[in-house]
Order: structure tokens, then C-alpha cells, then sequence
């Protein structure tokens, strides 16, 4: 496994964390109701670009490319749309594969429902278009929550149907500290995401976006306010209450025996200066658990290196998936 060292510490993520979610949040808020109980994932195509699962949720996706082609699927994070990887599905497609984003429930132009927003609901979502699409021998790529998406669909719906696994700056194994998890991040964290979202989720999306998120936040760093614009934009397309509940769902979901069971090849990326997701309670547990990781820390780069660096990202992605 390749490593670099870490320049982020716990402590330095958990009082950034904390402090953002106090600037923004007008009032305490209590943690999220727990998640409702596991969905079918039966469905029905009513466009050529969604599907409608059986709770009669409306799942949007964009699918580009040759239908003969090997798929890549991306799993986008929270709160935003599969927009947030326009750069990664072009550069794909110009590869000749075939690219596929999906927006997770709640989330973009999927339906604004009431319920499903856990991670087993996500998953038997992403199965749904999976089936509809019929892909085969693909490659699953995941982003922070969708790094927790794709690891528990490739777990549970993912056996003849998933190659290879990509998972950049993911939420697994565990993002909240319990007694099995004693270094991570203290429940107050995510109470604060939830008062700030409450008290002020456009205030509190362009602060995200404006400072930890990109590290626009960071001494010499030159924030760019059309990234900004863009992240604020996807999630104020979203609903308020699929990205209220969907803290607790990437924050307390336990994906260690997921990670377990999944035996394709799984690259693990993260940013050393990830102040949003740390690197040493994610990334490099998550690679001590899979089957066949390779793990490559950048020093440096922030939660969305994706959008900052992606022509390092991208190629590293592309060699893993031609080697």
C-alpha cells in the first residue's frame, strides 16, 4: 500500500469542525431520529433518465457513453449531485467508457420524499439503476457519503455485477466516536451540521464550501468562487430534511463488515489535509479491513480533491482501472 505521511491532526479537524458548525448555528439541535428500516429496491423505469423505486421514489441519473462500453458509476457526496462530477465523467467518457451519476434521493433532481434516508435505503437505490441499466463488470466510485454508498451496495448488491472499487475521501469504516471507535469524531460535531443546516442551510453550505471543504480555508490558498457557487448550488437544489437526516447516515453508519466482505480490487484515495472526513480514523483503517486495498494518501490536498486536483486524481483512478 502506498503512503505519505499526514499533516492534518484529530484535534486540529474536531476544533474546525466545531467552531464552524458554532459560527453558523443560531441554536443546539438534537441528533437525528434513527434511520428507517431496510427498503426493497423493486423498480420501474418511467423516463430515460430515472427510475422510481418501490417506496415510489423517483431516482434521477445521467448515463453517457457507448451501452457497450464498461461502466463507471459515481457515487457523489453530501449534499450535493452527480454533478459534482462533471469533471471525471468527461474525462471517462473521452477514455470510451461508459459514465453513469446518479442523484441520491433527496438530493439534486431525485424526488424531495420524507423517508429512506439511511444507507441501506441508498444502497437498494443504486441497485435499482444498476438493474434498470443492466451494468455488468463495473467500476464503482465514491466521494465522502458516496464512499459509504458504494462501499455498502458493492457489500450487499454488488457480487457479479461490481470489478472494482474507488473510494476518495470516504466516510468508512466509521465517521463518530463510540466506545469501538475512540477516535472519532465526537457526536457534537455533527449536532452542530445539524443546528447550522436548521438555523441557516444557505449560510451554512457557502461557509462549507467557502473554506474546509476545497481548504480554501488554508494560509496561501486562493479560494474559487465559481467552485463555491457551484457546491452551494447543488445543495440548495436538494431538500432540507434528506440532508438533515443524512448526517446521521454518513456520520453513524458502521460499514466495518462491509469493508469485510468486499473482495474486488479497492482503491483507497485521501487528502492528508482533510479537515472535513480525517484521514487516519477513514481511509487508512478502511484500507486494513478490505481484502485487496491500495491505499495512496496525498499530502496536502483537501476533502475535495476531486474538484481541485482532479488531473491527479483522474489519472490515478484511470491506472488502477487499466492495470
Amino acid at each position: 500500500m502506498e503512503k505519505s505521511s499526514l499533516g492534518t491532526t484529530r484535534r486540529d479537524v474536531v476544533a474546525g469542525t466545531l467552531t464552524l458548525a458554532a459560527a453558523v448555528a443560531a441554536a443546539g439541535a438534537q441528533p437525528a431520529s434513527a434511520a428507517s428500516k431496510k427498503k426493497q429496491q423493486a423498480v420501474t423505469s418511467d423516463s430515460h433518465n430515472s427510475v422510481t423505486v418501490s417506496d415510489g421514489t423517483r431516482i434521477f441519473f445521467k448515463d453517457w457513453g457507448p451501452k457497450d462500453a464498461q461502466p463507471i458509476v459515481f457515487h457523489h457526496g453530501w449534499p450535493l449531485s452527480g454533478d459534482d462530477w462533471d469533471n471525471q465523467m468527461l474525462f471517462f467518457l473521452g477514455k470510451g467508457y461508459r459514465v453513469i451519476a446518479h442523484d441520491r434521493r433527496g438530493h439534486g433532481r431525485s424526488s424531495q420524499v420524507s423517508g429512506g434516508h439511511d444507507m441501506d435505503q441508498y444502497a437498494a437505490d443504486v441497485a435499482a439503476v444498476v438493474e434498470h441499466l443492466d451494468l455488468r463488470n463495473a467500476i464503482h466510485v465514491g466521494h465522502s457519503t458516496g464512499g459509504g454508498e458504494a462501499t455498502r451496495y458493492t457489500a450487499r448488491h454488488g457480487k457479479g455485477r461490481v470489478s472494482k472499487l474507488v473510494l476518495i475521501g470516504a466516510v468508512p469504516p466509521i465517521m463518530v466516536k463510540t466506545s469501538s471507535n475512540p477516535e472519532g469524531l465526537p457526536i457534537e460535531v455533527f449536532d452542530g451540521f445539524r443546528a447550522a443546516l436548521a438555523a441557516n442551510r444557505s449560510q451554512f453550505y457557502f461557509d462549507l464550501a467557502s473554506g474546509p471543504f476545497y481548504g480554501f480555508n488554508r494560509e496561501g490558498v486562493k479560494p474559487n468562487d465559481a467552485t463555491i457557487k457551484n457546491w452551494w448550488r447543488q445543495g440548495m437544489e436538494g431538500a432540507a430534511n434528506a440532508h438533515y437526516l443524512g448526517i446521521k447516515a454518513f456520520s453513524e453508519t458502521d460499514f466495518t463488515e462491509d469493508l469485510k466482505i468486499i473482495d474486488v480490487p479497492t482503491l483507497v484515495l485521501h487528502g492528508d489535509d482533510d479537515q472535513v472526513v480525517p484521514v487516519a480514523d477513514s481511509a487508512e483503517l478502511s484500507a486494513k479491513l478490505l481484502q485487496r486495498p491500495t491505499l495512496k494518501i496525498y499530502p496536502g490536498l483537501p476533502h475535495g480533491m476531486a474538484t481541485t486536483h482532479a488531473d491527479v486524481i483522474n489519472a490515478d483512478i484511470l491506472a488502477f482501472i487499466q492495470a
